[in-house]
Order: C-alpha cells, then structure tokens, then sequence
C-alpha cells in the first residue's frame, strides 16, 4: 500500500470516528473532525501532510536504526 493510500486510509478512519464519537459521546469529537478537513484542505494547496511524513517507509526504518 502506498503512503498516499495509507494517509488516505488514516483521515477517513479519523473522521469516521470522530463523528461516531460526537453522535455517541460527546460532541466536543466534532473538532477533531474538523481538524482532520482543515489539515487535508492545507494539504491539497501546500503539498505538505504530516501524516504522510509520520507514515513514510524512510521515516520508519531511519527510527529503527536510530
């Protein structure tokens, strides 16, 4: 599976979860969706993700080494 995929995969569970969370539990969980629509939308204009730098192989096998 490609970093895109996954950091695909990761917001989509994130919002879906967040909003379960806000129906079910508490709605204060709407911000994290939020948060997560607000990093994608910054993503698409800049380039830059910070889940897919966290989810990059390099960044895995660089900390194992470490």
């Amino acid at each position: 599976m490609t970093v895109e995929r996954r950091v695909r995969a990761l917001a989509g569970t994130f919002i879906l979860a967040s909003l379960a969370l806000g129906w079910w539990m508490h709605p204060a969980f709407f911000l994290l969706t939020t948060f997560v629509g607000v990093n994608l939308l910054q993503s698409a204009f800049t380039g830059f993700c910070p889940a897919e730098k966290v989810l990059s192989p390099r960044q895995a096998s660089t900390a194992q080494r470490g």
